[in-house]
């Protein structure tokens, strides 16, 4: 019966964490770029039943633990704000920035500003790399930001935002700051397919599915409750147990 409290304990904690995903998720529902986290089970290791089992050959299971599977990397709709310093990417890749850290980074939260030194930066305080400034005396109506990511100040070219892509988009790095670091496993940031387009004036929402979200709330909580009530009828099992000792 240890062994039942054991189990159901390490289900308990996965669920938890799957609530948290979840909750993460709703929370980002209207976050620009946001891409939803992805969480899925695997037991854990078997032992052998011993005494109470016919057989030494029976295994008893330990639980199940969550694992987080990176993120799901689909298009989200498309949001018309006809800011001209405002771009949505179609297709699968990101944008180069520099976070406030001064770390390098991936994002595809194209709500970008212009700051007090005429560089094109994002909603958090980081900057568009390379760094694209925009001249004095350029109005925002002036700024055009064509498909391949070339940005135009009153005709004039004054930079490109990079387009990128990695091998594997799932093991990048979350960073806070709608932005992702590669990791070894992401691999390195290589040029992005020509598919991969920007659209101005545009943002791209958020992916998270809420129809779908709130089903896997609830799920999680009945999966939950129902390993609390396990433990319970262990619990009271163990009790009778000790009772017939005494």
């Amino acid at each position: 019966m240890l062994e039942g409290l054991r189990t159901a304990a390490a289900g308990m904690k996965a669920q938890q964490f799957k609530l948290d995903a979840v909750s993460n998720d709703l929370a980002n529902a209207n976050t620009t770029g946001y891409k939803r986290l992805r969480v899925g089970f695997s037991d854990l290791l078997y032992e052998q039943g011993g005494r109470p089992t016919i057989s030494n050959e029976a295994q008893l299971g330990t639980g199940s633990r969550a694992v987080q599977g990176g993120r799901t990397f689909e298009q989200g709709n498309l949001q018309r704000t006809e800011k001209p310093t405002d771009v949505a990417l179609q297709g699968p890749g990101f944008m180069k920035v520099k976070l406030s850290d001064g770390r390098d980074a991936l994002t595809r939260d194209g709500n970008f500003q212009i700051d007090a030194n005429r560089r094109l930066v994002t909603s958090s305080g980081g900057f568009v790399t390379p760094t694209i400034t925009i001249p004095e005396g350029v109005d925002e109506s002036e700024i055009s930001i064509g498909r391949d990511g070339q940005v135009l100040a009153k005709g004039q070219a004054v930079g490109r935002i990079q387009l990128v892509n990695v091998r594997s988009p799932q093991n990048l790095e979350s960073v806070g700051e709608n932005a992702f670091v590669t990791t070894a496993r992401s691999g390195n940031a290589v040029a992005a397919p020509a598919t991969t387009v920007l659209e101005q004036g545009a943002l791209e929402g958020s992916n998270t599915d809420m129809a779908q979200a709130m089903t896997d709330m609830i799920e999680a909580q009945r999966t939950y409750q129902l390993t609390s009530k396990a433990i319970q009828t262990a619990d009271q099992m163990m009790e009778v147990a000790n009772g017939v000792k005494r």
